[in-house]
This record gives C-alpha cells, structure tokens and sequence, in this order.
C-alpha cells in the first residue's frame, strides 16, 4: 500500500475509514501522554468517592500515563459505537410496576461487541503493513482512562454527569481504546460545551453529581445496583423507585442527546422483555432462568443474587399489593443480601396504604422472620421495621 508524501497522516485517515468500515461512529486520535484532568481523578481517590471499586486504586501510574500502560505507544485510536434505544422516552419514564434497566444493561454486552471490531480493525492493521504490528486495544478490561482519551482525541467533552458527550450522539457512545505503535499526528482536543446547564445535576435522584464534573459513586444507583456487592445504604433505597440494573437519569434530560439518531446496530437493540415483566414476577426467578434470561448481558455479571436484592427494594417502592407476596417469598432466600432487602420492602409495604389489604400478611411474615433469622445484618433490619 502506498501513503504518498505523507504516509503517518494517510495511514492516519485510512485506520479512520476503514474503523468507520467495520462499524465504529466515533473515531479520533490522541498521544499517548497523561491526560489533562489526571489530578482530578487522583483527588476523586482521595476523597473515597470510588466506594469500593478498589481496583481504581490500582496501577495509578499506568493509568495516569498511557505511554507507561503500553510502552511504545505512538497514538491512540479512540472509537465508539452509538448505542440510543430507538423507542427511548422524553425523560426516561418508566412504568411503575415494572422493572427499570439502563439502557446498556438490555443489550448484548458490549464488551464483545466492541472487541470483535477492534479484531476486524488489528486484522487489516497487519494486511495493510504486511507485518505484525505490536498493538493492543481494550474494551474497559485495563487501567485506561477512556474519557479522558476521548476528550484529548476530540470525540467529545467529559459533561457534569462525568459521561462523555458529544454534539453528534450526545452521551450515547460505547468506548474503545486502539494503542498503536505508529507517531501519527493527535486530532484536536473538544471544548466543553456543558454551558451553565445543570439537568443532570437536578434529575439525580441521590444528588451523587457535585455540579464541576464530580461523581460521589457511593451515591450513584449504578454503582449501588450494579457494582456494590453490599446492602444498599438505607437513605438512597426509596430514591431507588423501581430502578434495578443502572440508572440512565442524568444521560436522558442532557439536552445534547437531542441530536443522537437511533443505533443502527441491531445488537444494540433493547430486549425489551427484560422490562415488560413486572417486578413481582420476578421474585420466583431461578438461578438457571437467570442465567438464561441474562445470558449475554452485562447484567449476568451482576448475578442473581445482587439483581434480587435490587428487585425487592423496587417491590418496595411499587406501592403494588401483590409485592408484599412476592417479598414475602425473597425473604426465605438462602441470601442474606436477599433477605435483607426484603425485610425493608415488606416494612415499606406496611408504611403504604395501598398495601392496606396485604398488611396482615406482611406482618405476620415478618414476626415469623424475626424468630427465625440468623443474619445480624438481617435481623437488625427486621428490628428497625418493628422499632
């Protein structure tokens, strides 16, 4: 292959065409050099508002320069995929009564997806130079600030909702990082175009976003539904409401997602069965069926265990009769993490009066769980309800 006068600027826009090729929207460069917001990450650290994402603390180093994480490094190739739900609502409704999935949590993993692209990408690297060529991409699998890479490589800026957001899709892309061992020219960095809006920061539910690009993650729903393998703390289960994988509150009201088209990608369509069960439904849920049902997904990693938790305290805040049965069964769970959550939906049940017919039977439930339970974690639930 020829590249002319200039080979690095067209080897460049050739990696650039053919990524776009194998399915990647969003593509740009950036030199492997440290991000300019890393203090701001080492501050975040500091401050504990990783919660207990302790692998963060890791190779801080590599993480704070790419060049370190692989040596070599001439430019990385950040790309991204548009993965907009194509019947998403103004707002991010949801219908009470039913489960609440982030979007990226009811579509194929991406993880995979992303990685077969950047195969198909490293497999023509190699074609086109007619050799080996020493690069490595991750998906979200190495200490890669990928925002920050973003940023620098100019597909978007790092909004108040610590996403990135673009003026193309707005916060709906899916990020890659290519690190490849040839000196081609960085694109020019985004500006931040947040502006005074502060809609992400007003929508959040548990008020986790601090208003200058900072996250507390012990107060995000995602984190706390999907990352925190511990009892959700007690003050953020009613801002909860019927949100079990994710929370997608601050990417909806951003007001750049106005412009993002629907995913062309059809395995980034939602299951939509995933929230047309309702909540009390899924109390009877198997560990086989859950690995069916999820299979796939990146709720699967989740595992069954923590998404009941997540489900009982949704039966909770449901205001529905029929929870107090569906709780009343998760309460006999062999998991603690279960029960516990449980025990606060059904005495959530008992404070509701349109629970008013199924009160007798939630607390005779919850006596009888009292004299059996074990767990102090649990048992110190079920006290708290009874205090």
């Amino acid at each position: 292959m020829s590249y002319g006068n200039n080979p690095w600027l067209k080897l460049k826009e050739d990696l650039r065409t053919q990524a776009h090729a194998v399915g990647f929207e969003a593509v740009g460069f950036s030199s492997p050099h440290p991000p300019n917001n890393g203090d701001h990450f080492l501050q975040w650290l500091d401050q504990g508002w990783h919660g207990s994402m302790t692998w963060m603390e890791k190779n801080r180093q590599r993480r704070m320069d790419p060049g370190q994480l692989v040596p070599g490094s001439g430019v990385i190739m950040s790309v991204g995929i548009n993965y907009r739900p194509p019947d998403i609502g103004v707002g991010g409704e949801t219908r009470p009564g039913f489960p609440d999935l982030a979007a990226c949590c009811r579509i194929t993993d991406y993880h995979e997806i992303i990685k077969e692209k950047l195969f198909r990408l490293a497999s023509w690297v190699e074609q086109a130079c007619d050799q080996p060529v020493p690069g490595r991409f991750f998906v979200d699998t190495a200490p890669v600030m990928e925002k920050s890479l973003a940023v620098s490589s100019g597909l978007g800026w790092q909004g108040k909702n610590t996403l990135l957001v673009t003026r193309r899709w707005g916060c709906w892309l899916l990020l890659g990082e290519y690190f490849l061992p040839f000196p081609l020219p960085p694109d020019p960095p985004a500006d931040h175009h947040c502006g005074t809006c502060r809609r992400c920061c007003d929508v959040c539910p548990t008020g986790a976003l601090d208003g200058r690009g900072g996250l507390d993650a012990r107060r995000c729903i995602a984190y706390l539904t999907l990352e925190s393998k511990h009892p959700i703390p007690r003050e953020y289960r009613a801002s909860m409401g019927n949100r079990v994988a994710g929370c997608d509150a601050c990417l909806m009201v951003c007001p750049w997602n106005r412009f993002a088209a629907p995913t062309q990608g059809n395995r980034f369509i939602p299951r939509e069965s995933l929230s047309r069960r309702p909540l009390a439904d899924w109390a009877a849920m198997t560990k086989a069926e859950f690995d069916v049902i999820f299979a796939g997904t990146s709720v699967k990693r989740m595992g069954r265990i923590r998404f009941l938790r997540n489900i009982a305290i949704a039966l909770g805040n449901s205001g529905e009769a029929t929870a107090v049965t569906a709780l009343i069964r998760l309460l006999q769970e062999p998991a603690a993490l279960i029960r516990g959550a449980a025990a606060w939906g059904l005495g959530q049940t008992l404070q509701d009066p349109r629970c008013q017919d199924a009160h007798l039977l939630a607390v005779c439930a919850l006596d009888r769980a009292r004299r059996i339970e074990q767990d102090p974690v649990v048992a110190k639930e079920l006290i708290d309800i009874q205090s």
